[in-house]
């Protein structure tokens, strides 16, 4: 069966996150903060992946074997395409962002481009700012060992030609020194620095600058101080997805201490680096050579994201307030809205506060006598908990079911864990082998005529405010017994995995998601085989399992049209002939991260919508808890696929399978996916029809 490598596929995404940063219609400072995601998901893919590959390289041969494909083949691959990609990168910000800031007025100096007012300026910024803020080591006997921590950048200093040696004829070994110290970008409070305008000329010098500028009366005694940077990325895999036993939190808190010291991954050195610096870390942190990857003069790129403003309204995209929902109140009880009906909710275009709303509503409510959520990401400070924690305080009964293993939020999750549970909260820790990745919220009420009713809130993406204005994502409000009553069930699922429930609407992994979609793929090959109209359309952030891969190239080969909008990872290969000459796919990369999973089906001219958590990858089928909720509300399922149809049928933002742009044929017209579905809810309220 043909597949692409999920690392390579992984990395065309990153190439499309590129891609943006080079387009000349996209704002010109968020063409930096796009070359900034890059740089950030390069990081994290070192720290995970590329860790990953290498762990496996060292395995016995026999054990290595048994992977099918190479480890060390797999990580030279990968290993080649990074650096033309990053090789890419670097040209686009030298040959297009810097020319196109300069024609901006915006200069990006460098210390040798300095003028020698600009320079005494500069010197004197560093005196009163940030000479205080650096404390150098010095690479010595005395030093045994050095940690470089995760991430961080440190500048190195090599000293050289003291001033009481000038005249000596000989070089001692004493005459250079090797320091390094971290960029202390966090104490300053910024990567960047501003000079004074020059008339309408603006000026921006790197903090790395600031400290080259200022080197030399760091360290008076020698005549030579130069100055260069690195970074280190460590290994970030936890290593608890084999670990049955044992206290779970424990091993978390214990894997997170690890992770602090974990192996390195990639060292970033600058090129120009003396070979005497880059000598002396080796030997002072053990890193080898394999690790070691010549960066660039600048490291964390990820730093553009604090670039200065200079409040120009052109330098970013236009302003999109999140919009009011046409069918939920603005004041006024929710719990009664969704009572009388089911909404959708369409973060970021409309405001994820109907969802803080709902919680802080429960929290007072006398009648609301039960709050079930399962958390997988929150905000740092999160309204979210904020709500949980004063409904447990008025004597609710909350269960949150806490995800102590997303990745890089694990310390997060055990800080608010705590707080919950000193509150009265019941907080439960899945098991080790079982990570919860659904969006799920229960509420339940006593009714004024003393029944019981639940009110349920399942979505796409996490309950977290922060993240909800940059990643695209369903949410559906309702109080239908169909699906509350089978969410019920699976929150009783969450507390022993004693029991696995018996669900006639939701397809829950890990044990009815995989043959759930199975059976609808049959379907529509059942379908396709009578010579009638078959068809799946699936949006996801992912398709990597082998047997969901092969399960739709069966689907093609039978006369099935399958159509792939896939943000990230991709293995599957469209448009082969013999197994995929039905499948096409694209992705789509634009102003928000789009987040969201639909799953479409014919279904014989009843068409079934799905909105999900879960992509097509193997771990979110057989190792998660993800939920799939079908769309029951007509009106409201017409409203999920014309969404939908926005995406397939932009030829503005959307690449194709070979990472090229769709365009509009002639006397087409553009269709901006994103836009559209602004403007398309933004006039949702007058076109809705009164419930």
């Amino acid at each position: 069966m043909k597949t692409l490598s999920r690392d390579l596929s992984w990395l065309r995404f990153n190439a499309r996150v590129l891609q943006e940063a080079q387009c000349p219609t996209v704002p010109l400072l968020e063409r930096l903060k796009f070359l900034a995601i890059f740089s950030s998901n390069l990081d994290e893919f070192f720290k995970v992946r590329v860790a990953t590959l290498r762990r496996l390289t060292k395995l016995k041969k026999k054990t290595r074997a048994k992977l099918g494909e190479s480890p060390k083949r797999q990580l030279k691959e990968v290993l080649a395409e990074v650096a033309r990609q990053q090789q890419e990168f670097g040209a686009t910000f030298r040959e297009q962002l810097l020319p196109e800031l300069n024609r901006r007025r915006i200069h990006l100096l460098t210390e040798a481009t300095l003028t020698d007012q600009q320079r005494e300026w500069t010197a004197r910024y560093f005196a009163e700012n940030v000479r205080d803020l650096l404390s150098p080591v010095v690479l010595d006997d005395t030093l045994h060992h050095l940690f470089l921590k995760d991430q961080a950048v440190y500048l190195t200093f090599f000293l050289s030609q003291p001033h009481a040696a000038a005249g000596k004829a000989k070089r001692r070994p004493d005459d250079e020194r090797v320091l390094i110290m971290e960029l202390p970008t966090k104490r300053h409070g910024s990567r960047f620095v501003r000079l004074p305008d020059e008339g309408e000329e603006r000026y921006v010098l790197f903090l790395d600058d600031v400290i080259r500028v200022g080197a030399a009366s760091l360290f008076p005694a020698y005549q030579q101080v130069e100055v260069n940077a690195i970074k280190l990325s460590r290994d970030a895999e936890l290593d608890i997805e084999e670990e049955v036993s044992g206290d779970l939190m424990e091993k978390i808190r214990s894997s997170l201490a690890k992770r602090a010291t974990g192996f390195p991954a990639r060292l970033l050195f600058d090129p120009e680096m003396p070979q005497e610096v880059l000598r002396a870390i080796r030997q002072k942190t053990g890193i080898t050579d394999e690790e070691l990857v010549e960066g660039s003069r600048y490291h964390n790129f990820r730093d553009f994201f604090g670039f200065p403003d200079f409040g120009e309204a052109d330098f970013h995209y236009p302003a999109r307030p999140a919009l009011p929902h046409p069918t939920l109140p603005r004041t006024g009880s929710l719990l009664a809205a969704i009572g009388a009906r089911d909404h959708l909710l369409h973060p970021p275009y409309q405001s994820f506060d109907y969802v803080t709303r709902l919680l802080r509503e429960a929290a007072a409510d006398p009648r609301v006598a039960v709050i079930n959520i399962t958390l997988y990401r929150v905000a740092s400070k999160s309204a979210v908990v904020k709500a949980l924690l004063k409904a447990a305080k008025n004597g609710k009964q909350v269960t949150v079911v806490m995800e102590l293993k997303a990745r890089f939020d694990e310390e997060s999750n055990l800080f608010w864990a705590d707080k919950l549970k000193r509150a009265g909260a019941h907080v439960i820790f899945t098991p080790p082998e079982l990570k919860v990745h659904s969006k799920l919220l229960l509420i339940v009420r006593r009714e004024a005529d003393e029944t019981t009713r639940r009110y349920g809130y399942f979505s796409t993406g996490n309950f977290n405010e922060s993240t909800s204005e940059l990643y695209t994502d369903h949410g559906l409000f309702t109080a239908d017994e169909r699906l509350t009553e089978e969410v019920a069930a699976v929150f009783e699922y969450l507390r022993d995995q004693s029991v696995v429930p018996e669900l006639q609407q939701l397809l829950v992994a890990p044990f009815g998601l995989r043959p759930g979609l199975n059976a609808l793929i049959d379907y529509e090959i059942k379908q396709a085989k009578k010579g009638r109209e078959a068809y799946i359309i699936l949006k996801v952030n992912a398709v990597e399992d082998e047997g969901m891969i092969a399960k739709l190239y069966e689907a093609s080969h039978a006369g099935v049209r399958v159509e792939l909008i896939v943000r990230g990872i991709g293995r599957l290969v469209p448009n082969q002939a013999g197994f995929s000459e039905n499948i096409s796919q694209r992705g789509l990369v634009d102003r928000f991260l789009e987040h969201s999973r639909v799953y479409v089906f014919g279904h014989g001219g009843e068409e079934k919508v799905y909105v999900s958590s879960a992509d097509w990858m193997t771990r979110n089928l057989d190792r998660r808890v993800e939920v799939a909720f079908p769309i029951l509300d007509e009106s409201l399922r017409a409203e999920v696929r014309h969404l939908l149809d926005f995406q397939r049928n932009d030829n503005v933002k959307a690449r194709d399978f070979e990472n090229d742009y769709i365009t509009a044929l002639e006397g087409e017209k553009p269709v901006q996916a994103q836009e559209a579905t602004y403007a398309w809810l933004k006039g949702l309220k007058r076109r809705q029809r009164k419930p």
